[in-house]
């Protein structure tokens, strides 16, 4: 697909800026214009949204979502080979794309928006993970995003959206729907890609809800931390060096569950009491 906008195919791009691919920055990048509308597109309406976007290479998903009517998309690129490509687009939407060059793991964004914005990316599978966190534990909350659709590989996006009960929960489940909600949406296969990663890769959209009332991040961990830590023991067990079997009967908890059976609300109840005098 080539005529989301007329600008040249992606494939044609990468050749004229020489734009390998590298594998110490993470990169795979999707040529197909019918799926980065797709991604787009499960950001939900765009217009009149404001959107940031990490990662976008040679600018394949920067174009869907200029196309799909986002008012303005900032682009933080740390691959300084890509700003050349990235600044055609710029030049296709005047006014309309603001590249940044840097790192996001290091870059502030906030003082590019004056409205939340939608954070629409294909997150580099080294930074994914790292990044998602620092959206999640921003403070204070709501956050300062309007919400997330972001690409992972599909283990860490089954661990996203994971339940109780399920292999995949964890830590990272409980912290994605601690302020919110998850939902997975669809895959994208690795022949998608160039070059073609080993794994299947998968969409996420998360929400963000009201904070829960007396909890804090910090104690949060504590508690999942240590369930986790040592998921195949019984919670008495595991807590023990939190309170163990007392604490767990406060909160009116099983203590000889285990971690993988105990949702998010029975972990928020083990912070408050944990909390308490």
């Amino acid at each position: 697909m080539s005529a989301i906008d007329g600008l040249p195919p992606l494939a044609q791009v990468v050749r004229a800026h020489d734009l390998a691919p590298t594998k110490a920055l993470g990169q795979n990048f999707l040529f197909d214009l019918n799926l980065t509308a797709r991604i787009a597109r499960a950001a939900g309406d765009l217009t009149g949204h404001d959107v940031l976007e990490v990662g976008p290479g040679p600018g394949g998903l920067t174009r869907a979502l200029l196309a799909g009517g986002a008012r303005r998309v900032v682009a933080i690129e740390r691959d300084a080979r890509c700003l050349p490509a990235l600044a055609e687009i710029a030049a296709h939407y005047p006014g309309r794309l603001e590249v940044v060059a840097g790192d996001a793991l290091t870059l502030d964004p906030r003082a590019h928006f004056d409205t939340p914005p939608k954070i629409v990316a294909n997150l580099p599978y080294n930074v994914g993970t790292e990044l998602l966190i620092g959206w999640l534990t921003a403070d204070p909350w709501p956050p300062w995003w309007h919400s997330l659709t972001l690409m992972f590989q599909r283990e860490v996006a089954e661990r996203i959206v994971a339940g109780p009960g399920s292999k995949a929960y964890g830590r990272l489940s409980v912290l994605a729907n601690w302020r919110g909600t998850s939902a997975l949406l669809f895959d994208i296969p690795p022949q998608a890609f160039v070059p073609p990663p080993k794994v299947v890769s998968s969409v996420v959209r998360l929400e963000p809800g009201p904070a829960p009332d007396g909890v804090s991040l910090g104690t949060l961990e504590r508690i999942t931390v240590a369930a986790f830590g040592q998921r195949r023991k019984m919670l008495r067990r595991a807590l023990a060096p939190l309170g163990g079997e007392a604490l767990l009967e406060r909160a009116g908890i099983d203590p000889t569950k285990r971690a993988e059976t105990v949702d998010i609300d029975g972990f928020l109840t083990l912070a408050r009491h944990l909390e308490a005098p």
